[in-house]
């Protein structure tokens, strides 16, 4: 239960791994909010780069864990340490604009209906802004079909409550990419969402640390994850013949891919299953 003093105190959680230059302009980017009410936990997946020096030399709350390298169990361990009623996350390549919480605050309120609000993001990738102006899918009240073909919430955009948090069970641990993907199926078949379209977020990526930058490619990542969402079996049989019909494209996809790269293995494998998602749908 959360303590009436911390009824509307947002728990802002940092998940984060030798990365301290970066995690040090994300750490800023939270205490110049113009939003009072917060706090924040750094929840130090086992760096070696001086991070936990850093954050109890500045007296940044902070955990600090035996590195995993999945980003779910990171998160979930600082929603353990947190004492407030709304959960908001920050990569920590990540960065806040100063009203980020505020106009987050201020919707929420507002729409006391939702329990999940996320924002638009400007997408930073070495440097260079990369155009969002196609991207055309529905990204407020019930997004789950669109929230199909790709990852359509940034982590690092949302306010959600801690009830609807903990209803899903947190993000899956054994997910090391597209464990958001797969928290963010559960949370939109069962729930509307609410989006204010203003980038408050900018999203820091190509840079060699990122788990997507790690193994170049994220599509058989999110057929794990979807095959992962299948088994918390919360899934009407139409959202189940949607995901199962994503599963057998992405297969395909993944199947012919693996044919030209030579893995005739890999191709014999995901072809099968594509043809079985296939027929369940």
């Amino acid at each position: 239960m959360v303590n009436t003093e911390n009824a509307q105190l947002i728990s802002v959680i940092i998940p984060t791994h030798n990365r301290l230059a970066f995690l040090k302009d994300a750490v800023a980017s939270v205490l110049n909010q113009t939003c009072c009410g917060y706090e924040i936990i750094v929840v130090d997946d086992g760096s070696t780069d001086g991070t936990a020096e850093w954050l109890s030399e500045n007296g940044i709350n902070h955990i600090s864990i035996p590195h995993s390298g999945f980003p779910g169990c990171v998160r979930n361990a600082g929603v353990l340490a947190l004492k407030g009623k709304w959960i908001a996350f920050l990569d920590s390549d990540d960065l806040w604009k100063p009203e980020k919480l505020s106009a987050q605050k201020e919707f929420l309120e507002a729409h006391p209906e939702l329990e999940l609000v996320h924002t638009r993001e400007i997408w930073n990738r070495s440097g260079k802004i990369i155009s969002q102006s196609g991207q055309k899918h529905s990204r407020s009240g019930r997004i789950f079909t669109d929230a199909l073909s790709k990852c359509i919430i940034g982590p690092s955009t949302v306010i959600m409550s801690r009830r609807l948090f903990e209803e899903f069970g947190g993000f899956d641990e054994t997910l090391e990419i597209a464990e958001d993907y797969e928290f963010w199926l559960a949370i939109t078949a069962r729930y509307p969402v609410g989006f204010l379209d203003i980038p408050l977020v900018e999203n820091r990526g190509g840079h060699k640390d990122q788990l997507s930058e790690k193994y170049g490619y994220i599509e058989l990542f999110r057929i794990k994850a979807l095959e992962k969402t299948l088994e918390r079996g919360i899934y009407t049989g139409q959202e189940q013949k949607l995901i199962h019909e994503t599963l057998a494209g992405k297969c395909m996809i993944h199947a012919l891919g693996a044919f030209k790269r030579g893995k005739s293995e890999e191709y014999e494998e995901y072809s099968k299953a594509a043809a079985r998602h296939a027929a369940w749908s």
